[in-house]
């Protein structure tokens, strides 16, 4: 046994991140006593594979259960204790109180290793404890949702279009079921970016759900039958089924009160996972984090980076001299809709913003292989990257095939803090089934540097307004294009013929900027080369009409036709 290392370590919490702690430190040490005290049933599950129970992809419910107290207690002779609720905690005798089924217990441990994770959000909505509503946390929920609707529940109401409910929204529907999804924000998924996110809210509109954004429930009334939500706009929506889809607190006062230093319920902890407490560590759902792009301190309810960190927590506990510093996670995430992928990495449009770094975003809709192969379908990408040195920022896609590939090389990049002209020189894999010479990241990288060193200048679906006030829109999509619908005050002037009619531009600006629109994106960066190389205060439409369209939504038709 090394010096100093702790002869016994308590986790308190099992899944994702107590799990991947213990196991580590066993690994680390064949002779500690380790032991995990857990408030459910269950130690050890796949909580990301619940809405898929739900829905029927995952028919067995036991196939969610990673491990049992028995198989971790066979192969890695960990003493894991069930129905085990931590209650009081006291930091300068190391001891923790749990509730059981057979009476309070104290135990000690030298190292103690908090994971508590998260618990749901549950507003003050009157009715919300009808036993309609139900949460999707545990392998339990899963089975009560998936069992109503086996026997014969046909409406839904999914209240929270983050991750989950959306998940479960698209599970629930491709049951047949009819689904209503309600939120508070402006699109599903509020994370997106709003042209992001548009795709997004129309695949769950094409799978049947009722989607209801810009709305919350003020009240669930229980009938008979089924009970009825009556939302903040007057609607009202009939559900067999409900489920509380509305995000997750970290699940720490009794460590909190225990004078375990926390913001705004989450654990502080330094880059080692330690707490403020001696010989306490905070891994997971429950501890804090600083974004590394905006700065902001906020839990990362995210399972990869959750089951890393708990790896990191164990070494600094088992060997602190060579631990590596947890890593700052970035945020990435994925998720399937309908026939859709939609992904990001890194920092949003909206946090950017608020957080007063300068930035530039480049929308880029490009094939997942090449056009001359079958089934070559559009990725709508969107990238931002800070101004000045064009470090990457954050980046979000979505689309029928391709989009974790690419996403998967953004957040790498990112990690690796590399520039957004970096990406050019990426050597990816090409092939026509799977790319193209040019891959979507590496036409990131090539739009990217066109504007940090000013070849191209952009506008954005965000301008609009301004844009329609102040300056000339020019469209140069072909006739055709234009006839299939166009903003009412463009100019319509196809890219083929825009050299022989720089005349005729410059008599309609009468003085004023000229702002290039094509469908998406590749033709007005060429027409604004021409124009600009020609005096012309000229700048082109990042993402073209299909970022509008997408970023405009409805509004769209107030301006166009």
């Amino acid at each position: 046994m090394e010096a100093n290392r702790p002869t016994s370590v308590l986790i308190v919490g099992g899944v994702a991140a107590g799990m991947s702690a213990a196991a580590r430190a066993r690994r680390l040490d064949e002779h500690a006593r380790i032991t995990v005290v857990e408030r459910g049933d269950h130690v050890s599950f796949a909580n990301c594979g619940l809405p898929y129970h739900v829905g029927g992809d995952i028919d067995d419910a036991d196939d969610l259960i990673v491990h049992t107290p028995e198989t971790l207690r066979a192969a890695l002779g960990i003493d894991v204790r069930t129905r085990h609720e931590a209650v009081a905690l006291d930091t300068v005798a190391r001891t923790l109180t749990v509730r059981t089924d057979a009476g309070t217990r104290l135990l000690h441990s030298d190292a103690l290793i908090l994971a508590p994770g998260a618990r749901a959000v549950r507003p003050p909505i009157p009715g919300l404890d009808s036993p309609r509503v139900r949460t999707l946390r545990t392998v339990e929920d899963a089975a009560a949702l998936r069992a109503a609707a086996d026997d014969g529940a046909r409406t839904a109401l999914v209240i929270g279009a983050g991750f989950i409910g959306v998940e479960t929204a698209e599970s629930l529907a491709r049951r047949g079921m009819d689904v209503s999804l309600v939120d508070t924000a402006p699109h599903p998924l509020p994370p997106l970016d709003g042209d992001i996110a548009h795709h997004v809210a129309a695949e769950l509109v094409r799978l049947g759900v009722d989607l209801r954004t810009g709305t919350a429930v003020a009240r669930i009334t229980p009938g008979a039958d089924r009970d009825t939500a009556t939302l903040t706009d007057g609607t009202t929506v009939e559900a067999d089924m409900i489920v509380l889809a509305t995000g997750t607190v970290p699940d720490t006062a009794v460590f909190e009160d225990a004078g375990i230093a926390c913001e705004r319920g989450a654990i502080v902890v330094d880059e080692h996972g330690r707490t403020s407490a001696p010989g306490a560590w905070a891994v997971g759902d429950a501890a804090q984090a600083t974004d590394p792009v905006t700065g902001a301190r906020r839990p990362v309810a995210l399972a990869g980076p959750t089951n890393r960190a708990g790896r990191l927590v164990a070494d600094d506990i088992m060997r602190p001299d060579t631990a590596r510093p947890l890593p700052v996670p970035i945020g990435t995430a994925i998720a399937q809709v309908g026939d859709l992928t939609v992904a990001l990495t890194g920092a949003n449009h909206r946090d950017l913003a608020a957080s007063g770094t300068g930035f530039h975003t480049v929308h880029l809709h490009p094939k997942q292989h090449a056009g001359y192969f079958p089934g070559a379908a559009t990725i709508h990408l969107a990238v931002h990257f800070r101004a000045g040195d064009g470090r990457l920022l954050g980046a979000q896609a979505v689309g029928a095939d391709g989009v974790d590939k690419r996403i998967d090389v953004l957040a790498t990049a990112l990690r690796a803090g590399l520039a957004v002209g970096d990406l050019i020189d990426l050597d990816l894999a090409y092939a026509p089934p799977y790319s193209q010479a040019k891959d979507p990241v590496n036409i990131a990288g090539l739009v990217g540097s066109n504007v940090l060193d000013g070849t191209l200048r952009l506008w954005h679906a965000h301008d609009l307004d301004a844009v329609l006030a102040e300056a000339l829109v020019l469209d140069v999509r072909t006739r055709a294009e234009y006839d299939a619908g166009h903003l009412d005050a463009a100019m319509l002037v196809p890219h083929t013929e825009l050299r022989e009619r720089v005349g005729e531009i410059r008599t309609a600006t009468a003085g004023r900027p000229v702002r290039v629109l094509c469908e998406s994106g590749v033709r007005s960066n060429l027409a604004h080369r021409i124009l600009a190389q020609a005096g012309f205060d000229s700048a082109a439409l990042s993402g073209g009409m299909m970022t509008l369209r997408a970023a405009l939504g409805g509004r769209l038709a107030a301006v166009a036709h």
